[in-house]
């Protein structure tokens, strides 16, 4: 008895039959006398050729078709020349709209890519210049706090040049006053030696008048005492005059 039927074909997980006539007896995957059309679920919709001609021909020999076979035959009855153009336009313009969704797809994948390269470019520019700034703001915070050391240490350096000259001005006075202290205690040692040698010029001829006339008369005596009333008064002038002149030394 013959059989029209079903044969698996294609890759696993991507069926793909074929309609054959062959004894029912046979081996299923053994030979198959004639090929009848194809079915192919995969598509949407699912693509089904089939040869009617020679199908009416075998089931006038006495061919009974499966159920698939007999519900693919029942919903792909044979066409016009008209529908089979039909058909075959549609197809066509499936083909079409699938390439232009494809290309639209790629383009709109292409704008994507294009967007995140210009985002991660932007993002990588302002990273840049963050840190361009942020070494800039580092720079001038360096450059002025060496500015401010370099003003500090040359204040300090004013200020110990300063307290130097002053050190120099106290050495300069200190080594001025002995010269003037020295010259102030001459002065008086002078001024002290002056009366005192004053008064040895007085009692000198005094004292020698006194003892080459001291046989003499009493004349002689009497005028020595005279010369005696009058050496105090002139030693009293010499004092006067010494004590002036050391007064005008101390004010210069």
């Amino acid at each position: 008895m013959l059989r029209i039927r079903l044969t698996r074909m294609g890759a696993k997980k991507k069926p793909f039959y074929r309609v054959i006539i062959k004894e029912r007896r046979s081996k299923r995957d053994g030979k198959y006398m004639e090929n009848l059309g194809t079915y192919n679920p995969l598509t949407d919709p699912p693509e089904v050729k089939l040869n009617h001609e020679r199908i009416d021909y075998w089931i006038s020999k006495g061919a009974q078709p499966t159920e698939t076979v007999a519900s693919l035959i029942k919903n792909n009855p044979p066409l016009t020349a008209e529908q089979e153009a039909e058909i075959a336009e549609q197809k066509v313009a499936a083909k079409l709209a699938e390439k232009e969704a494809f290309a639209k797809e790629m383009a709109e994948r292409e704008e994507k890519i294009k967007a995140e390269r210009e985002e991660a470019a932007k993002e990588a520019k302002e990273k840049a210049e963050a840190e361009k700034k942020a070494k800039a703001d580092e720079a001038a915070e360096a450059k002025a706090k060496a500015d401010a050391e370099k003003a500090e240490e040359a204040k300090t350096e004013d200020a110990e040049g300063g307290e130097a000259t002053e050190a120099k001005a106290d050495d300069a006075g200190a080594e001025v006053a002995p010269v003037e202290e020295v010259k102030t205690d001459d002065a008086e040692a002078k001024t002290e030696e002056a009366p005192a040698a004053e008064e040895a010029k007085v009692e000198e001829p005094k004292t020698d008048e006194s003892e080459a006339k001291s046989d003499d008369a009493e004349k002689v005596e009497a005028e020595t005492s005279d010369s005696k009333e009058e050496a105090p008064a002139e030693e009293v002038k010499a004092d006067e005059k010494a004590e002036a002149e050391t007064e005008e030394k101390k004010e210069e």
